[in-house]
Order: structure tokens, then C-alpha cells, then sequence
């Protein structure tokens, strides 16, 4: 039983190392674990240019928050599997892992996000994978996920790693919605779909197709959009966008060989004699981000389910503290959003547990409340909003009577 701890930070992406940094700086004996063989989280994968011209390069930047965190003092353990926390009465959180326990009066969730399934016929083949399974593979691993692959699922996610895809040289022959059915949701809609897809268009590769996304944001001419979009789709940094296209079977014997799709109305609705098959030999569903929250059930964290944000929130407030003593959450276990959000949490929530813990170097009040205003200006100035109203879901979220 390890009790030599201030605070434990389960997850050593974005937002766990900057708060590793924060409370460390601050004077606390701070301890990073992560399932991951390398601190970094989802930072690893990431590769795009900003607005200004300059690459993120997402694991350059891990790079720099782990130098950071270790200078500051900060402990950290890899391939460390939280299972489960408890608080005891000497009001300390009990924490069991795969190499033992800790306790510590302070426990920081910043465990990120996962990815949704969206189940069809063959999705169980070798070859077959998320779409973030294909982002690490490629940008962490340098590994080619195939020759020619098929993306079924349109959303901002999708759209950021298939720039990422085509920039490592990889084919893709198609991106076309995922059938219908009781998990797939608006991710279906033509129409929900096609909204979604006009909120990111300044991701778009090129000036043509950014200003003609935001001339169709009118509800009229969107609506003329949708019914005149081509089925074989508009190309996207020479891939094939294809709206008006769902996948119904991926296709093969020992592994994937191509992808069934057919057309669809703008409803959603098959057309019937559109089936067309389209080879490839590697497959990537994206069926979008919730936030993975289940270690912050187990500690018995109220939720608010909030779309906007993803779905399932653990209650917490502007500080990151949730109503449960000594536990605090940052990143995007707290709502789907870029890295560099999590980075204005991580720090957040580190000086709020500092100041809590009456650390040797606590910060001022005023420093807590200038780091949640940053929070505020680096989420307006994100490159990719995950879902609209974020902000909006967030103030409620902190209102008095929810916490």
C-alpha cells in the first residue's frame, strides 16, 4: 500500500500532465498512472496545420508536457491499469491497480474520451477497425493500416484523420454514412449529417469549398444542397465525400475485401438496385467520441447526461472538483473537446487541487479564476468544435444547482 502521495492522477494525456505540472510546481507529491506503455494520451496520434499555417504536432507536444511534469517533480507509471477507488472514512482515496494500491487524500480523473461502435454486417473481420485505431497506427506506430481502405461515418473527427491518412499516403476509395439501425442515430441522416459537416468548414482543404460550405448554411439553400448533392459525392482531398451513400455489409473470407454500399434518399432511405461493391482491404468506422467515465461511476460520482457534450458527464464545477470530497476531473472525461481544451483544464484543475490541499506554493484565488477564463478563450478559439453549444452545456453544467 503506497500512501507517500498528495495527488494521483489517473491518465497521462493533455490534461493529466498539465495538472501534473500545475500541482507539482505548487509543492504537492504528485503521481501520474496510465494504462499506455508512453505518456501522452490521444496527443500521440494527433498531426494537422493550424489556421496559421504552423503543424500540430501532436507528439511533439506530449513531448513537452511530460518534460514539463518530470521537471516540476511529478512521478509517473505506464502501463498501470486503474481498476477501481474508493473513499474511506479517514478521508483518503483507496486506489487498486494491477501493481498494487495507493491512497491519497486528492484524486485527479483525467482518463479522456473513447470511441463509439457502430455495429454492420462484417464489422468483425480482420481489417476492420475505428477510426482512431488508424490514427495511431499510422502518426504513433508508422504503421500502413492497407492499400486502399473505406471510411463509414462522417464526423469532425473523422474528417480531421482522414486528412491525416492522406498526407501518410494512404488510399481511400470512399466515405459514405453507416446504415441505419438502433445505434447509428443522426449519424445516418443525410440531413443531420450534412449540418454537421457545414459547422467544420474551415477544415476544408481548400478556399472553394470553405465558402461554399458556409453559403449553404442557409436553411433554404441547404435543403436545395442535400437534394442536389452527387451520389458519387464531392471530393475531399481526393477522396470521395459521399452523403447520399451508406455502407450496408463490409465484405470478405479471411479478412476485409470491400465494402457493400448503397444509395440512399435524403431521408436515409435505401434505394432499392443501388448496391455497388467497393473494393478495399481495410475499413475505418467512426462513430465519434463519449467520454470515458466509468472509473468516476465506480467512485459513485452523480452524472448529468449532456449530448452536447458527449453524453454522461460527471457533475463537477468550474474548478474541476465534483461533489464528492478530494475528487476532481479535467480533460475530456468532463465533455468532448480538442487537446488544447484539456491542456486549460489540466492546469485548472491542478491549481484548484493545490489550493485545496494548502500547498507550500498554493496559488492565489485570482490565478484559479484567470486559468478558467483561459479554459473559456481557448475554447472559442478552437480550430474543431466536437458539437455546437458546448459552451452553453458548460454553464449550465457549473450553475450552483447542479453541483
Amino acid at each position: 500500500m503506497n500512501s507517500v502521495y498528495d495527488l494521483i492522477i489517473v491518465g497521462a494525456g493533455p490534461a493529466g500532465l498539465t495538472a501534473a505540472s500545475s500541482a507539482a510546481k505548487a509543492g504537492l507529491k504528485v503521481l501520474l498512472l496510465d494504462e499506455f506503455m508512453k505518456p501522452g494520451g490521444r496527443l500521440l496520434g494527433q498531426l494537422h496545420q493550424e489556421p496559421g499555417g504552423a503543424w500540430w504536432n501532436g507528439i511533439r507536444e506530449a513531448e513537452l508536457l511530460v518534460l514539463d511534469a518530470l521537471e516540476a517533480g511529478a512521478d509517473m507509471e505506464t502501463g498501470v491499469s486503474v481498476t477501481a477507488l474508493e473513499r474511506t472514512n479517514d478521508n483518503r482515496w483507496t486506489i487498486w491497480t494491477n501493481k498494487g494500491c495507493y491512497r491519497t487524500p486528492f484524486v485527479l480523473l483525467a482518463t479522456g474520451a473513447a470511441e463509439s461502435a457502430n455495429p454492420l454486417p462484417g464489422w468483425t473481420l480482420p481489417g476492420v477497425m475505428s477510426i482512431g485505431a488508424v490514427q495511431v497506427m499510422t502518426n504513433v506506430h508508422r504503421v500502413r493500416a492497407g492499400n486502399r481502405g473505406v471510411v463509414i461515418g462522417m464526423n469532425v473527427l473523422a474528417m480531421a484523420i482522414v486528412s491525416e491518412l492522406r498526407l501518410a499516403g494512404i488510399e481511400l476509395a470512399a466515405i459514405v454514412l453507416p446504415p441505419r439501425n438502433a445505434l447509428s442515430g443522426k449519424a445516418s441522416d443525410p440531413d443531420a449529417v450534412l449540418s454537421s459537416l457545414l459547422r467544420f468548414a474551415d477544415l476544408a482543404p481548400n478556399a472553394m469549398l470553405k465558402y461554399g460550405a458556409r453559403f449553404f448554411q442557409c436553411s433554404m439553400l441547404h435543403n436545395l444542397a442535400l437534394h442536389l448533392y452527387p451520389k458519387r459525392g464531392i471530393r475531399m482531398l481526393g477522396v470521395p465525400l459521399q452523403l447520399r451513400r451508406c455502407a450496408i455489409e463490409i465484405v470478405g473470407r479471411d479478412a476485409v475485401e470491400g465494402v457493400l454500399v448503397a444509395d440512399i434518399t435524403v431521408q436515409g432511405e435505401l434505394i432499392a438496385g443501388s448496391e455497388r461493391f467497393v473494393e478495399a482491404d481495410f475499413v475505418c468506422i467512426a462513430g465519434g467520441l463519449y467520454p470515458l467515465a466509468e472509473l468516476a461511476a465506480v467512485a459513485g460520482c452523480p452524472f448529468r447526461y449532456m449530448s452536447e457534450l458527449g453524453g454522461h458527464i460527471p457533475v463537477h464545477s468550474e474548478n474541476m472538483q465534483t461533489p464528492l470530497s478530494g475528487l476532481y476531473v479535467a480533460g475530456n472525461i468532463t465533455g468532448v473537446e480538442s487537446a488544447k481544451v484539456a491542456i486549460a483544464q489540466g492546469r485548472v484543475a491542478g491549481l484548484s487541487i493545490a489550493a485545496s490541499a494548502a500547498a507550500k506554493k498554493a496559488p492565489s484565488e485570482a490565478e484559479i479564476k484567470d486559468s478558467m477564463e483561459q479554459v473559456k478563450r481557448t475554447r472559442q478559439e478552437a480550430l474543431i468544435q466536437f458539437h455546437p453549444d458546448i459552451a452553453t452545456s458548460r454553464a449550465k453544467m457549473y450553475q450552483s444547482e447542479l453541483v
